[in-house]
């Protein structure tokens, strides 16, 4: 069995590897923890600075070393002290941004812990995880009864871009606020988000976000050989 610790940004990212991802993965014998990140001295989630990404990396890659460390935290506020944030901010593509954000993550966790470089398997979700959800907009909108009503408004946003990874990371158009805004009852994203994955499946998450697919595939990779 190979252990695998997934950073978690939020308790709704804690939830999803969870309850959707890590069963995935059981098959391979891959199994897959999240962890809340600390973000200060006496709270989890949040606010994540660079730093505390370091603490938090340091002290599980130390107490477990037979583990692999990866992450699922947010493009969208992300914290400007991360290694190469305004150079990727140059970039118009959103996957060449994150992409460099990843790489450069890689080399500062690898260089501050001091660890192998195939312990660490960063990963930065675009825009955010509820784009995730926009793979499906038909499914999702059957997450609750009357969520059908937001159909039209759904179909509409997600033709807008070219994949669910594209839907854009302003204030009033990443795509959490675009639910909450669409949706009745309005969209929790403890309670709906997981929830509405499961239904939505990790094939069609993983067939609509290059990305997303990207990391499934990395950590379907540590699969060891019978």
């Amino acid at each position: 069995m190979r252990e695998v610790i997934v950073f978690a940004e939020g308790p709704t990212e804690e939830r999803f590897i969870k309850q959707v991802v890590a069963p995935a993965l059981h098959g391979l014998q891959i199994y897959l923890k999240p962890q809340l990140l600390k973000t200060s001295q006496s709270g989890k989630g949040g606010a994540l600075s660079i730093d505390w990404f370091f603490l938090n990396a340091r002290n599980t890659l130390r107490q477990k070393p037979d583990a692999v460390l990866s992450s699922f935290i947010d493009l969208y506020g992300l914290d400007t002290d991360f290694p190469a944030f305004e150079e990727s901010q140059k970039l118009a593509d959103v996957h060449q941004r994150v992409a460099l954000l990843e790489q450069a993550l890689h080399r500062a966790v690898v260089e501050h812990v001091g660890c192998r470089a195939d312990r660490f398997l960063p990963h930065i979700q675009p825009y955010e995880y509820e784009g995730l959800l926009f793979s499906d907009v038909d499914v999702l909108a059957a997450t609750e009864p009357t969520w059908s009503k937001a159909l039209g408004a759904l179909r509409t946003v997600r033709e807008s871009f070219d994949s669910p990874e594209h839907i854009n990371d302003g204030y009033d158009t990443k795509p959490s606020k675009r639910l909450e805004n669409l949706l009745h009852p309005s969209y929790k994203k403890t309670t709906h988000g997981p929830r509405a994955a499961a239904h939505i499946s990790l094939e069609t998450m993983e067939r609509e976000c290059a990305h997303f697919q990207g990391w499934m595939n990395r950590l379907r990779g540590l699969a060891q050989p019978c």
